[in-house]
């Protein structure tokens, strides 16, 4: 069947867009185990913002350059046509000699060269260079800026992708736990020993468990869903993640997290090179008060007819600003403004920044605390279940208190998880509050 134009064109851009083996494939193949440090460095080479802050430092560095195109001379090349009807004139060659011609139409040709340089400008163009300088130390700032919540934000999505799993673990031991108290319901009930009333409260924990075990299973596939999008690579294939969750008490006190970020951030070396390069600008606003020198050279070629005359020039240019309707102050007015604002939002910054650093520390140290408390729970609550366990297969307990001991467990598990969960997480962002890694 002869496929429509159309469509083969739309194909064609699918094909484009979407190339067979995506780099998705290339980077993590199917069933690959990832631990936390894979799931970095491919979110360091795919994610987009990086490439945005990235593009971001290129164009600082252009910036740069054309900041520089002042230190250099220009040369510009011009040619012109002109078709003269007049009564009568009096003309220059270019070599400056004078002809009389009285009326009548004529053409006019020129061609030429023509180079001009900046002399002396009063420090404007090194103080453009050492603005763009400043910038670019900005950008670089930025750039390991938007590095570091990309870390964390991976960190984030890696622990909350490794808590679901082992939530869905939690889930499918609940699901086996009340598996075997409805088998042995139905063994106490086939004998007599036990009423109707267990095996359809047994049947009934076991849906509750099949139910919590789908619903663990949506959650762990979001959280994936979820890393993929903090990697950078959305359409990732299916993988394995490490679910080690190792503990180790974090030692560093509140006062070594606030020196280290007050040094370490980013964010914080952005704005200071923002400060510094608005105090320039005040420099620069007023070379806008002083006189520029340059220097100019042409050679060229005029006249009527073929071959042209020809001839060169050469000399020096100095422009005074006399007035030029309060331009100047207003700009130097604009960049000390722009100064002030800087301060304030630096200084704004760093209170930002202590109150990071202090919220990180303070749950750092309070997941640090929850977890031995939350491993005892889980601990007692076995101890618990084993003995619901034993008092029902005596005939002395209920079905009730096995329930009641099987979902206490399941809820220490989970909090246990959640400790751990919660430490890791409030460990990554008291490095990312700190700036390092």
């Amino acid at each position: 069947m002869k496929r429509p134009a159309s469509f083969l064109s739309l194909l064609a851009v699918l094909l484009f867009l979407f190339p067979a083996g995506s780099r998705s494939e290339e980077i993590i193949k199917r069933h690959d185990l990832l631990t936390l440090d894979r799931c970095i460095g491919i979110a360091l080479k795919m994610h987009p913002g990086i490439a945005a802050a990235k593009g971001s430092v290129a164009a600082s560095e252009s910036r740069i350059g054309q900041s520089r195109a002042d230190y250099y001379p220009r040369i510009n090349w011009s040619s012109s046509y002109s078709r003269i009807s007049s009564p009568s004139r009096e003309s220059l060659n270019v070599a400056g000699s004078s002809s009389g011609r009285t009326g009548g139409s004529f053409d006019e040709y020129f061609t030429g060269f023509n180079l001009s340089q900046t002399i002396y400008d009063f420090g404007k163009t090194p103080v453009q260079v050492k603005i763009g300088n400043l910038n670019l130390d900005s950008s670089r700032s930025d750039l390991e800026n938007v590095t570091e919540q990309v870390i964390l934000n991976v960190k984030q999505a890696y622990y909350g992708a490794v808590q679901a799993k082992y939530n869905r673990i939690v889930a499918e031991e609940t699901v086996k736990q009340t598996l075997q108290h409805l088998e042995q319901a139905k063994g106490f009930f086939e004998v007599g020993t036990r009423p109707k009333f267990d095996v359809i409260r047994a049947e009934v924990d076991l849906s509750n468990a099949r139910l919590n075990l789908i619903q663990n299973e949506n959650a762990l596939r979001l959280a994936i869903v979820n890393l993929n999008n903090a990697m950078g690579l959305p359409a990732a294939p299916e993988y394995t993640l490490d679910e080690n969750i190792s503990f180790a008490e974090y030692e560093i006190t509140a006062e070594e997290v606030l020196s280290k970020a007050y040094i370490n951030r980013p964010d914080i070396q952005s704005i200071a090179a923002q400060r510094q390069a608005a105090e320039s600008s005040i420099e620069l606003a007023k070379t806008g008060y002083y006189p520029v020198l340059s220097g100019n050279a042409g050679y060229g070629w005029s006249g009527e007819h073929f071959p042209l005359d020809h001839g060169w020039n050469v000399g020096a240019v100095i422009s005074f600003p006399l007035f030029s309707g309060f331009l100047t102050k207003y700009q130097v007015e604009e960049a000390r403004a722009n100064l002030n604002i800087l301060k304030a939002n630096e200084e704004s910054l760093r209170q930002t920044v202590f109150l990071e650093v202090q919220q990180s520390y303070l749950a750092l140290k309070a997941a640090e605390e929850a977890i031995p408390t939350a491993k005892l729970v889980v601990e007692q609550a076995q101890e618990n279940l084993d003995i619901a366990n034993g008092r029902y297969t005596a005939g002395v307990g209920n079905p009730i208190e096995v329930t009641d001991a099987e979902v206490g467990l399941a809820n220490a598990r989970t909090s246990y998880i959640q400790a751990l969960h919660d430490f890791k997480v409030a460990q990554a962002s008291l490095e990312k509050a700190m700036g390092v890694r």
